[in-house]
Parts: structure tokens; C-alpha cells; sequence
């Protein structure tokens, strides 16, 4: 590596570092997203260090870098050309949000000059239908689940937790004993940016949830503790948000179900079955910790069998 691109890669990693610390410092973003911007910002750097001379006359095999203050319009387009031949629309917004956000950081605190994302619009992208289960098929789902034993009782309590309270995987993997109060049928989660709300637990979710427990104490001698993760692994300790993605692949395998199937999914259905069911689309907002409205909103153009339905039913010049 030439010295001016050392150089050049130390101080945008010293920028980067000062950014992702702002992030969590100001905006308590969570360690996932932290992860995320850095990783988006750590490829920026690298293509402008190695391929530095991207504007004004250089050549891409050019000796000298081009520092992030010399970044332009035109240096930020062509760096978006390059993406274009590798990632999906939806990645390449998402790689130009945190490029937007960092240089508004760099000149927020006169770190480096400039906007060069100013004016560049964010690719167009197809607005897709979230993935859901009809009724019948989260039912079979998790009907199909044997919870004889421990690790089948945990694994349904895991799937109606999720379909009862929308959560996200995250936010069920990171549940903790206290968190939840069986007795009223509630769940205090902290989502993204670590913003705490209480959702509901129905019966069914939270029988489970007590089964569960007590075969728990029952073969391993772990009650009720104190504190603790609600749901464990073979060794006792938190099962982690990969580990659920994966049992959940392979319920849905042996039970038949041939529609590609995550825990996010589950998320999904719950809110398309609240909404196909009439429930308020701010309240589903509320129980999914959406900021956004716009958000929740993805979730009616699922359900736009059930509006036409409601339409024909009760509207007098159908």
C-alpha cells in the first residue's frame, strides 16, 4: 500500500470511528445499525483510497488519494455507478442514507467541507409486499410444534410470542424474565434505538410461555430467576436471533409450508391479521414500535382483499 493511502485510510477511519461514537452518544442507535453504517462507510473509504482519482482529470490508478473533503457530486455518482454492478436498489439507498448522514456529521463539526450528496436522489425502488402467513397456515405452523418436550415447548412459546406481540426478532431474543408479567399478558421490549413499549401477550402466548418455564425448572432447575434471559439454548445461556431464524426455517420445513419464512415474517402476519381483523393502523403502529406511520402502512396493500370485500359488503352503489 502506497503511504499517501495509509494515510489517507488511518483518517477516515479516525472520521468513521468519530461518527459511529456520535451515533451511539446523541442518537442511541443500536449496535446492529452502528455495525451497519460502519461497514457502508468502511467500503466508501476504500474505494475512495484505492480508486482515489475518481474526478477532476485523475485517472482511477492514481498515486495520490483523493481525500474526503475533495469529495464532489460527480466523485459520489460514480462511486454509486460501481454499486450499481454489485448490490440491489434497496442496498444502494441504504449505503447513500449513511453517506448523506456522515458528511452532514463532517459539517456539523467542521471536520471537512462540503455536501457532495446534496442533490443526488436516492434510486427508485419497487415498493414490495411484505411476506405473511394466511390464518390457516400460522395456525398449522404452530399447531405443528410438539411441546412435550423442553426444547418443543420453547420453541413454541418463542413463534406465539412473536405472532401475539409483533416482535422483532431482536427484541425476542434480547427479552429478559422480568420484562414479561404473565399474569397481566404484557411484554416490555426495547427496540430500535433502544426505545422501550409494552406489548400485548395473548393467553395462548402466555401459557406457553409458563409451560415453558416450568419444564424448564423442572429439568435444568431454573425458575423464575431474578434476571436472566427468558428463553436459553442447550447451555443455558440467551439464544441468539440466528439461532431462531434457524428453527424456525426448519419447523416451517417439517411442517410443509413452502413459502420462504423468517421470524420478520411472523412480524408480518401479525400485523396484516390485525389489520384484516379492523384493527386501528395507528394501534398497529403503536404495537410494532413504528415511528414512522408510512411504515405500518406497508401492511394495508396485503389486505386489500379484505378492504374490497368490506366495500362490497357495505357500501349502498357497489
Amino acid at each position: 500500500m502506497k503511504e499517501g493511502r495509509h494515510v489517507q485510510s488511518t483518517r477516515s477511519d479516525r472520521l468513521i470511528d468519530q461518527f459511529i461514537e456520535s451515533l451511539i452518544s446523541e442518537k442511541g442507535y443500536s449496535d446492529h445499525t452502528c455495525r451497519a453504517y460502519r461497514s457502508d462507510l468502511t467500503a466508501f473509504a476504500d474505494f475512495v483510497a484505492t480508486r482515489g482519482g475518481m474526478d477532476r482529470g485523475r485517472t482511477e490508478e492514481s498515486e495520490q488519494p483523493c481525500r474526503l473533503g475533495e469529495m464532489d457530486a460527480l466523485a459520489i455518482r460514480k462511486y454509486l455507478g460501481y454499486l450499481h454492478r454489485y448490490n440491489k436498489k434497496s442496498s444502494i439507498a441504504r449505503k447513500l442514507s449513511a453517506l448523506r448522514s456522515f458528511f452532514r456529521f463532517l459539517e456539523r463539526n467542521q471536520i471537512e467541507c462540503g455536501r457532495p450528496t446534496d442533490g443526488i436522489r436516492t434510486p427508485k425502488q419497487g415498493h414490495s409486499i411484505p411476506v405473511y402467513l394466511p390464518v390457516d397456515d400460522m395456525f398449522r405452523l404452530l399447531d405443528s410444534i410438539n411441546t412435550d418436550t423442553l426444547l418443543g415447548s420453547r420453541n413454541r412459546a418463542l413463534f406465539e410470542t412473536i405472532y401475539s406481540g409483533g416482535l422483532r426478532v431482536s427484541e425476542l431474543a434480547g427479552l429478559n424474565v422480568p420484562n414479561v408479567d404473565l399474569d397481566k399478558g404484557t411484554a416490555r421490549v426495547f427496540g430500535k434505538g433502544s426505545r422501550e413499549r409494552i406489548v400485548p401477550l395473548g393467553r395462548l402466548a402466555s401459557d406457553a410461555i409458563r409451560h415453558y418455564r416450568k419444564l424448564l425448572a423442572a429439568e435444568r432447575g431454573i425458575g423464575v430467576a431474578v434476571d436472566g434471559p427468558m428463553f436459553l439454548n442447550n447451555r443455558n445461556h440467551r439464544l441468539t436471533v440466528r439461532s431462531i431464524d434457524r428453527i424456525l426455517k426448519k419447523i416451517a420445513k417439517d411442517c410443509g409450508l413452502t413459502i420462504p419464512i423468517s421470524p420478520h415474517a411472523l412480524r408480518h402476519t401479525f400485523a396484516t391479521h390485525m389489520l384484516d381483523a379492523g384493527a386501528d393502523l395507528r394501534m398497529v403502529q403503536e404495537m410494532l414500535g413504528h415511528k414512522s406511520l408510512s411504515t405500518t402502512q406497508r401492511y394495508t396493500h396485503v389486505s386489500i382483499d379484505h378492504l374490497m370485500a368490506t366495500y362490497d359488503k357495505s357500501h349502498p352503489r357497489r
